[in-house]
């Protein structure tokens, strides 16, 4: 049997709560600014997920296991990246 990992992202979580931290304690003002700005970057993930699900319906990169759905892939992260950009650069 395979042995227990620790969840993924583990250690990127841990420098979130420990960047969280020291903005509180630096500068407690700011983190509002910091919480609208992380929902907003989440906001444009989301929506460039399911925009990229809307427009290629039938061509989904976990359906192919062909070197063609690394294409998929690389589809998918330049129109979550796109749209991430614009919602974040238009906020």
């Amino acid at each position: 049997m395979d042995k227990p990992t620790a969840p993924r992202l583990y250690g990127l979580g841990l420098i979130v709560i420990l960047l969280s931290l020291v903005i509180i304690l630096l500068s407690p003002f700011q983190l509002g600014v910091t919480l609208y700005k992380l929902s907003v970057v989440t906001l444009g993930g989301w929506l460039g997920y399911w925009l990229d699900r809307w427009i290629f319906p039938y061509a989904r990169p976990h359906d192919e296991l062909n070197p063609v759905a690394s294409w998929y892939m690389l589809r998918r992260a330049i129109i979550v990246a796109a749209t991430i950009l614009a919602v974040a650069l238009g906020a």
